[in-house]
């Protein structure tokens, strides 16, 4: 039903692809994995500058992962946000003792792996011919059969009629491709699309999905306090699931000012909410039992969030 597009899909990806890219040129399944993981929420150009290479020479393996304290695995994280991948990659190293399934009903199984995420991995490495659903892909998606509704079933069912079963690699890289570099989300280029002639939903790309409900993003204003002993800095390691496992400064969300000294103001703008906080420094050996007491050196090493970065720099 589809030969003509996957034809024109092929000849595009066989022109335009990027095929240098270091997790299309390895069957590896740790280094695919990895990442599918840090492709979540982040752009290929930042993973591939500053994040993949060198969380790959500090953890070679998946095993290296297992080994590995989840402080040092954050602490390569540090920078590329939403730490619970980060997470769920160490706790599914451990799960597995560094060899992963292969195949994405079990890979579906491990913490942090969704059923796009197993299929990329079980396709990439395994060769098993499946569809994925990710950002670019459900784009495309939407605009060539004109679904308006953001409703996943649909847009399975869509993935599995299109999908290419002869060249599943290929078309599944062309898919994330054209996502990224055609079938834009503000501006697509339905010129050069492969997919042009067959598209219903060329005419109107903009409708198709229908625009997302704008919400307000929340202020949080919270007091953020340095406490400080002997020379030491008081840090407590993050147990709610944002931020999970870093360690950062005591907030309080009322805060007498008279017990400290003000040392600044920070804002950090996160994906839900905007953190707008004041900053004091306040000299007492008692905080709290989840707190522990580092000198200024030791805290170079630990996973700190953006936010507690700013912090840091407001005291040296």
């Amino acid at each position: 039903m589809h030969n003509k597009i996957h034809h024109s899909l092929m000849q595009w990806y066989k022109i335009h692809g990027r095929h240098d890219l270091p997790w299309r040129i390895t069957n590896n399944p740790y280094k695919i994995y990895l990442s599918e993981i840090m492709l979540q929420q982040t752009q290929v150009k930042t993973v591939l500058e500053r994040f993949y290479f060198p969380f790959l020479e500090k953890f070679p393996t998946l095993l290296d992962v297992a080994k590995s304290d989840l402080d040092d695995v954050l602490k390569m994280w540090e920078g590329l946000g939403y730490y619970t991948r980060a997470k769920n990659l160490h706790t599914t190293a451990q799960k597995c003792q560094g060899d992963l399934p292969k195949n994405a009903s079990e890979l579906l199984e491990l913490p942090g792996i969704g059923r796009s995420t197993a299929h990329a991995i079980s396709a990439f490495a395994y060769k098993e011919a499946l569809p994925i659903l990710d950002a670019n892909v459900k784009r495309i998606l939407h605009r060539y059969f004109a679904i308006e509704a953001r409703d996943e079933k649909k847009l399975w069912k869509a993935a599995y009629e299109l999908f290419d079963t002869k060249y599943p690699f290929e078309y599944n890289q062309a898919m994330m491709d054209i996502g990224s570099m055609v079938c834009l989300a503000k501006k697509p280029l339905c010129d050069v699309c492969p997919f042009e002639k067959g598209c219903e939903g060329k005419s109107a790309p903009q409708n198709f999905p229908e625009p997302k409900i704008k919400k307000i993003k929340p202020v949080r204003k919270p007091t953020i306090v340095v406490y400080t002993h002997n020379g030491k800095i008081a840090l407590s390691q993050r147990k709610e699931r944002f931020l999970h496992g870093l360690w950062g400064f005591v907030q309080y969300e009322t805060f007498e000012e008279n017990e400290g000294v003000l040392l600044g103001h920070i804002t950090q703008h996160y994906s839900h909410f905007t953190l707008d906080a004041d900053v004091y420094k306040c000299e007492s050996e008692y905080v709290n039992e989840e707190c522990e007491w580092f000198a200024p050196s030791e805290i170079n090493h630990l996973s700190l969030s953006g936010a507690d970065h700013k912090v840091l720099k407001l005291i040296v």
